[in-house]
């Protein structure tokens, strides 16, 4: 039954932690927990939310978080990014505004690899935003199209966001139908972005970069390519039933071992275990968000949040357009407050029924949706992680950004317009491998 007062203990306690800097995991369990105690009357609840912590990061399909963060930290620090940006360099880099087109293409084919956002933000900022500058782009438009080329990789599997939704989706939505639902998205909004960032280079005048001979891209193209058949052993094996997402994020980890210390050889084998321990800081950060997740969303459910939503959003209409621009702009404002993470999480038991079954959207395309919602609000204010991420590598302030932000926030919104209204542009490699 619903509780107004548990639910304002629930969602207030939650903002209220949030807004005093309290990590996220600890907000999210200690607002669940409070109001376990108010609507139990005591503690009758309490063991019952923490059998859900427990719980919540239980299911089989989560190994495959770990190793998949440890795939991609072994291939980020083994020499990928520079490898990813040669390769990216020799097919766009010789028109005006090349540069900017590699850092859009360099973040395709590093999202392969890492599956985070930030990491690529990372790994091929600390590269580009520098060299753009060296060949005489404004390190404001150079930041900003850093953290943008960022959010394609995001779409790009395996992406371990994607995991995490299928499970908060209920065990129900399909890992391999989700990485290849987000293959088509990203080439789109990549291509968006390009054009984008092609247009600016013109008006400012930015220079052409270097024309490659044949058998200069064709040896780049060689050595690039070992780190982006990640995706092709990824999803091709997922999709031909050969193994499981699980399965495949262990093979990642074995083909990540192999190129990264025996192939490319960049860095010693002892840093090995410092990769690890980097690895294993970031997995636990995330599975402690994932079960204190779960122990507020049983809450939600508990406390029909989802069917308040539900009401709440037909209450201002029932034309499932309207209905999906909601949603949208419900993702949007929530992102710009909270961590991607907590927020598919959150968000997902609340929503997902509202657009498959009121607004008749696909699963798998909502999951693409809510994904480019908040990577969207990754690179925007106040909380914006990617963001200042990219203006600390930029040595830029975030205000200064904004402006060349713009036409890449426009690009990105009409992209996700179009992914929201034509369900074909997700759907249509699931549909065409996995029907």
């Amino acid at each position: 039954m619903s509780d107004p007062i548990a639910i304002i203990i629930l969602v207030g306690g939650f903002a209220i932690l949030m807004a005093l800097k309290v990590p996220v995991a600890f907000s999210l369990a200690l607002s669940a927990f409070a109001s376990a105690w108010y609507f139990g009357s005591g503690t009758s609840m309490l063991p019952t939310v923490a059998q859900q912590l427990v719980s919540g990061v239980r299911p089989f399909n989560f190994m495959a978080i770990p190793f998949f963060i440890i795939a991609g930290n072994l291939m980020g620090e083994g020499g990928i990014g520079k490898r990813m940006i040669d390769l990216a360099d020799a097919l766009v880099g010789r028109v005006r505004g090349g540069l900017a087109m590699v850092n859009v293409l360099s973040s395709k084919f590093f999202g392969t690899v890492s599956g985070s956002v930030v990491a690529d933000t990372s790994a091929l900022g600390t590269i580009m935003i520098p060299m753009m500058e060296k060949q005489g782009y404004d390190k404001e438009f150079a930041t900003a199209n850093t953290v943008t080329s960022s959010i394609v990789g995001l779409l790009i599997p395996p992406s371990h966001n994607m995991i995490i939704f299928a499970m908060a989706a209920g065990g129900g939505v399909s890992i391999a139908a989700l990485f290849l639902a987000g293959i088509v998205p990203a080439l789109v909004l990549g291509i968006g972005l390009m054009m984008v960032s092609y247009i600016i280079s013109v008006k400012k005048k930015y220079p052409k970069g270097k024309k490659y001979t044949i058998k200069e891209t064709l040896k780049l193209m060689l050595d690039g390519v070992l780190a982006v058949l990640t995706i092709v052993i990824i999803v091709g094996g997922i999709t031909s039933g050969m193994f499981t997402a699980t399965e495949a994020s262990v093979i990642a980890v074995v083909y990540a071992f192999i190129i990264t210390f025996f192939v490319y050889r960049e860095i010693p084998l002892k840093r090995f275990w410092p990769i690890m321990k980097k690895s294993v800081r970031t997995v636990a950060m995330v599975m402690a968000i994932i079960a204190a997740s779960s122990a507020f969303g049983y809450m939600m459910t508990i406390l029909r949040v989802p069917d308040l939503a539900t009401n709440a959003i037909l209450a201002v209409s029932d034309n499932p357009l309207i209905i999906l621009l909601l949603i949208n702009v419900i993702l949007l404002v929530l992102g710009l407050v909270m961590d991607m993470a907590p927020m598919i999480l959150i968000t997902t038991p609340i929503l997902l029924p509202v657009a498959t079954q009121v607004a008749g959207m696909h699963p798998v395309q909502f999951g693409i949706v809510l994904l480019l919602n908040l990577g969207i609000s990754l690179i925007t204010p106040p909380v914006g992680t990617v963001l200042f991420v990219g203006c600390s590598i930029g040595r830029t302030k975030i205000e200064d950004v904004i402006k060349p932000l713009l036409p890449y926030y426009f690009v990105m919104i009409l992209v996700l317009l179009l992914i929201t209204y034509v369900p074909t542009i997700a759907l249509w490699l699931p549909n065409t491998f996995l029907s």
